[in-house]
């Protein structure tokens, strides 16, 4: 069960400085820390799939008007975790602009990641993404491994980062639970897969086969790239590859639909949905 409710009068009172202007810190950074919003997010933050992940809250910030409303997500934190309230004045003072939502975490990235390779499952169903520089795209791919099932999601270290607010927001918190792994050049990322097992299938649409003709296998690293380049071809050519098959007259799909698409056939194929 999470702390009493402190109130906040002041935008500058030091004990909510982590929530200071969020969109300028969004650029910035935060040492570590990250922002959650919105009730579902929150909730997020606090299921165990988060906590197993290595998240935790450091602090709560709540407009007035939802304290009744997300009592039960409140209920799943600690009570070390403070939970503060203010007024919508003084709320979006401290945001820097009007939250509707209501509704801000202070969180806690894991002190330190763990090689994520070793630990994924004998059989496994991965998405790899080079170049993923929009959040709400990297938020919505996160978004679609969690409702297929992927195990895991590495991206290159060209990519956005995962833990910027909109991206969470936009995932609907399956950041937290999906684990995830950013650093690697695109090459050493895939060559590591490779070696761990996985069968590699870039995602193109000048693929040899179509997506539904991607064979069962132990392990899957379905591969993303930016949107309009797509994949470069020193990937494309090292690599098997598959398309979404298309109408003519559009070159290609939002990268964020195309995983998806890909991921919910594969998944079908693994017998990891009905």
């Amino acid at each position: 069960m999470a702390a009493e409710p402190l109130r906040i009068d002041d935008a500058g009172d030091p004990r909510i400085a982590g929530f200071v202007s969020i969109r300028e810190r969004d650029l910035t950074g935060r040492d570590g820390l990250f922002i959650a919003e919105g009730t579902v997010v929150l909730r997020m933050l606090g299921s165990a799939p988060a906590r197993q992940n290595g998240f935790a809250a450091e602090a709560i910030l709540l407009l007035e008007s939802r304290v009744a409303g997300v009592a039960e997500v409140l209920a799943s934190f600690p009570e070390t975790v403070p939970v503060y309230v203010a007024a919508a004045p003084v709320f979006d003072a401290i945001a820097g602009f009007n939250m509707h939502r209501g509704v801000l975490a202070l969180g806690r990235k894991p002190a330190q990641a763990a090689a994520l390779l070793p630990s994924l499952p004998e059989t496994s169903l991965v998405l790899a993404g080079c170049g993923l520089s929009n959040h709400d795209n990297v938020g919505s791919i996160f978004r679609n491994a969690a409702a297929f099932g992927a195990d895991a999601v590495f991206l290159d270290e060209t990519s956005c980062d995962p833990l910027y607010r909109k991206a969470i927001r936009v995932s609907v918190g399956s950041v937290l639970t999906v684990p995830f792994s950013r650093g690697l050049a695109a090459e050493a990322m895939l060559r590591g897969l490779a070696e761990a097992g996985y069968e590699i299938w870039g995602l193109s649409p000048r693929g040899a086969v179509p997506v539904g003709e991607i064979p069962a296998a132990r392990r899957i690293a379905l591969v993303l790239g930016t949107e309009g380049e797509g994949l470069p071809e020193t990937i494309l050519s090292s690599f098997r590859t598959a398309r979404i098959p298309q109408r003519p007259g559009l070159d290609s799909l939002n990268v964020a639909t195309a995983s998806g698409i890909a991921l919910y056939q594969i998944a079908l194929t693994m017998g990891r949905v009905a």
